[in-house]
């Protein structure tokens, strides 16, 4: 009866309203208020302050500055062996596995569209399908910037406009289309493996999510989808390379990283699984390797 009040409730609930309330709080220079609210949270969800370039919970001005905080140096290695793509994420796998042409799998009993994660238009979901994707979920706890899985050149950035569920385990099993629903920002990338997609996704209280490139995406929220096109060669390129930060939570949520069919070959990954950034993710298929070898 509690998890069905939890689900349904999300219904009902002004979800964009309140994570902007939220938002606007998180944001605050409140003082002690700010300080004694960062370390409930870090007494709450056991944040291992070691792993933060600033360990002092009182440095921190706002709640944010202290969400967003930056890992110090080393505190995550990047494998540097060119046919292994690492994790993006600090996090837990969701699901993982094959794009089954336009479907992507949720949870039991649910699956959802490519399409509709990516925007809505066919020829960005194209490349993607039958390919392989992984949904990893950042709990409050989790490191919340996300870095790049391997080198890529950005070609794409959608808005999506939408929804402001929880992405937690629960909602995840019981909420159609999640995923697809929510509001979220897609990032499109050429890489040697192929044409990559990370798509940031919000949720309930995710006050902003934005990129290295662009900033602050949202908010404002918008009605329309909006989709920019960026030149990849050139001063104007926007170019990552493996381990390089390419965007941020203000306030925990989810990715999802789809793959080109035939690229890669994903690590043995279950639900529940911990993921941290920079260990091995997936790897470059041996054909796929190949040939990234003779063009060479």
């Amino acid at each position: 009866m509690i998890n069905w009040l939890k689900v349904n409730l999300q219904y009902v609930l002004p979800k964009h309203l309140i994570s902007r309330l939220v938002g606007g709080l998180a944001a605050a220079q409140a003082g002690s208020l700010t300080t004694g609210l960062i370390k409930l949270f870090i007494k709450q969800f056991n944040v291992d302050m070691s792993e933060a370039a600033n360990p002092d919970p009182e440095s921190y001005k706002t709640f944010n500055d202290f969400f967003t905080r930056e890992l110090k140096s080393g505190a995550r290695p990047i494998v540097a062996d060119e046919n292994v793509l690492v994790h993006a994420v600090d996090g837990a796998v969701s699901q993982c596995g094959p794009i089954k042409d336009d479907a992507i799998f949720q949870a039991k009993g649910h699956e959802y569209s490519l399409t509709a994660l990516l925007g809505g238009d066919p020829s960005i979901a194209q490349p993607f399908k039958n390919g392989d994707f992984a949904t990893i979920y950042l709990s409050p706890r989790d490191y919340h910037r996300i870095h790049m899985p391997i080198d890529g050149v950005l070609t794409d950035m959608v808005y999506v406009p939408g929804d402001l569920f929880s992405v937690n385990p629960l909602t995840a099993e019981n909420v159609p289309g999640l995923f697809a629903r929510n509001e979220r920002v897609v990032a499109i990338f050429d890489t040697d493996v192929g044409k990559m997609a990370i798509v940031l996704v919000g949720a309930t209280i995710v006050a902003s999510i934005a990129t290295v490139w662009a900033g602050t995406v949202t908010p404002p929220a918008g009605p329309n989808v909006v989709h920019w096109q960026y030149d990849t060669t050139g001063e104007n390129a926007v170019t990552l390379q493996k381990g390089m930060e390419m965007g941020l939570f203000k306030l925990g949520s989810t990715i999802v990283a789809c793959f080109e069919p035939n690229r890669v070959a994903l690590e043995s990954m279950q639900p529940g699984d911990v993921t941290r950034l920079g260990t091995p993710f997936a790897s470059v298929l041996e054909q796929q390797a190949s040939t990234t070898d003779a063009e060479a």
